[in-house]
């Protein structure tokens, strides 16, 4: 049996992995982690089985407080990180210390502690760079996005991403990457839902790509998969649903309107100034262009890793005709 700590726990995507590690008989206790205070809601639920603390993840100090004290006390061997900032519009210093500078601090701690022996990270599809001249369905040594003009949102993710790796075989500490197609739910910061979550979808014009959506659910179980496994190395954890954009867009319930690109950009920054919508055109503009689709077939090699939960989309299904023939 063993122990596990989780950061950013509260979210919604911690709050269902802390849940699931709970409910497995061989991890032995749960520190979750995470900035806000506790509502009570762990220690009534998994009483004996969660610790939960509340920690400031920015600051280097309250890290190493917290895997030297209550880390190092419950004999914590396994770290999963889902620290991050979620809001698509998040910029400046205090957002990229909690996306890229606390798994940093994180890293160095790891490294020769008495207890911990694996960390896992959890990544993004949006690291990967998408071109006319790459293809579509990418796995985990596709090119990542590494352009200096990409929005702190990409920018954050790819850094964190870059960092985990280039750790890998230098600290005495299993890491494993994650890398994540979006959760198709509300809460767990994925732009897709967030552009589909308004009465109008604006497609670019003459443009349909494909995309990967996840299901929580599947996220979820890769992740504990990865918690249990061995060795280290990058994986993708594709969802179960693959199809294109403007389908998405119907089995959302929205009406689709094509609109010449150079507008969308503009449009979806005033829509953002008068409702607060959280989706940034520009964080997945090559995305929603071109299209991505993760390969996950090292992750189902090595993990075991396979989605088998399709997305409860809310409108009505698609006619029986009109399935057979996509």
């Amino acid at each position: 049996m063993k122990a596990v700590l989780v950061t950013g726990a509260r979210s919604p995507l911690g709050l269902r992995l802390v849940r699931s590690l709970v409910a497995d008989m061989r991890i032995s206790h749960v520190l979750a982690v995470d900035q806000s205070p506790s509502d009570g809601s762990y220690a009534t639920e998994h009483p004996g089985r969660v610790t939960y603390l509340s920690v400031d993840l920015r600051r280097t100090r309250k890290v190493r407080e917290l895997i030297f004290g209550p880390a190092r006390d419950l004999n914590v061997e396994v770290v999963v990180h889902l620290s991050e900032h979620t809001d698509g519009f998040g910029r400046g210093q205090s957002v990229h210390a909690q996306n890229v500078e606390s798994l940093r601090s994180m890293l160095s701690l790891c490294d020769g502690h008495p207890t911990i022996r694996r960390l896992v990270v959890k990544s993004h599809a949006v690291v990967y760079k998408v071109s006319m001249d790459l293809p579509v369905k990418v796995s985990e040594d596709h090119p990542l996005n590494l352009s200096p003009s990409a929005p702190q949102y990409v920018r954050d993710r790819v850094e964190a991403d870059l960092t985990a790796c280039a750790r890998m075989g230098l600290i005495d500490c299993e890491i494993v990457v994650l890398r994540c197609a979006e959760a198709l739910a509300p809460g767990y910061g994925s732009q897709l839902y967030d552009y589909l979550a308004g009465p109008i979808v604006l497609q670019n014009m003459g443009f349909d790509p494909m995309v990967n959506v996840a299901h929580p659910a599947d996220l979820v179980r890769g992740i504990a998969l990865a918690t249990h496994g061995s060795g280290e190395g990058v994986f993708n954890l594709p969802g179960h649903d693959t199809l294109p954009l403007s389908r998405a867009a119907w089995l959302f319930g929205k009406t689709i309107l094509p609109v010449p690109g150079v507008f969308l950009q503009p449009l979806y920054a005033a829509r953002h100034l008068l409702t607060g919508s959280k989706f940034a055109y520009g964080n997945a503009r090559n995305q929603m262009h071109l299209g991505l689709v993760l390969d996950g077939s090292r992750a189902r090699r090595e993990l075991g890793y396979v989605p088998t939960h399709p997305i409860d989309w809310p409108a009505r299904q698609p006619p029986a005709r009109e399935t057979a023939q996509g």
